[in-house]
């Protein structure tokens, strides 16, 4: 194992313990912006786990089992903060009254604003399938016409959707669901404006005019 591997992992277990540290607290809205290492550190973070997932199993032979054990506890913590960071993209968006749909673990939502309607889609991983038939139900709805409440298949709250593991994907329409080599991260990740702009066409060809606006994607 080279040396500039072993410092690699090295600096992951530094770093990401910094923010297991932030993160022992309910992060608040100042969390990411008052970090003092903010945009260098995030950045020598992400292409360092890269570097490191792609190492696979080529440990540095110094590398201690408990040091490994170490970094899982604030990689953990570290999930926990990203995901929450990641939400913030369809929380609070018009209208307002409406409560943050939930989104559906194993899947993910698109959402956006209408008209003053908010109009989100859920949609499954590969390998996963809606707990309802909803061919023809690509968007729930909330608005002052719906009193500010989730059209939705299960009674009350923000819960749209429910996805399942399954063999086979029959529930829903084909575009409710990401492929199997992309999940909802990777597309969030790598393709989150075109997929975000399908969504919006798709919506669009539904006859759902207005100028779209506050459209996000988020992950469960």
């Amino acid at each position: 194992m080279e040396p500039n591997s072993t410092s690699t992992w090295m600096f992951l277990l530094a770093a990401v313990s910094v923010f297991a540290a932030v993160s022992v607290s309910e992060p608040s809205d100042d969390t990411f912006k008052n970090c003092t290492f903010q945009t260098q550190l995030f950045e020598r973070l992400s292409a360092d786990l890269k570097e490191a997932a792609e190492s696979g199993e080529n440990l540095p032979s110094t590398w201690s089992s408990q040091q490994s054990a170490r970094l899982l506890v604030s990689t953990r913590y570290l999930k926990d903060l990203l995901h929450k960071h990641q939400l913030k993209d369809c929380q609070l968006a018009e209208p307002k009254e409406c409560p943050a749909a939930r989104v559906p673990e194993n899947g993910g939502l698109v959402c956006v604003t209408v008209n003053h309607t908010r109009y989100c889609k859920p949609l499954c991983n590969y390998g996963y399938d809606f707990g309802f038939l909803r061919r023809s139900r690509l968007f729930e709805e909330c608005s002052n016409q719906t009193r500010f409440k989730w059209g939705t298949q299960y009674i009350g709250g923000n819960r749209l959707a429910v996805c399942n593991v399954a063999l086979t994907q029959i529930s829903g329409a084909h575009s409710a669901y990401f492929p199997k080599d992309r999940d909802c991260l990777t597309t969030k990740s790598q393709l989150q404006d075109s997929f975000i702009h399908s969504a919006v066409a798709e919506l669009q060809s539904k006859g759902i005019e207005g100028d779209p606006h506050e459209a996000c994607l988020v992950c469960g």
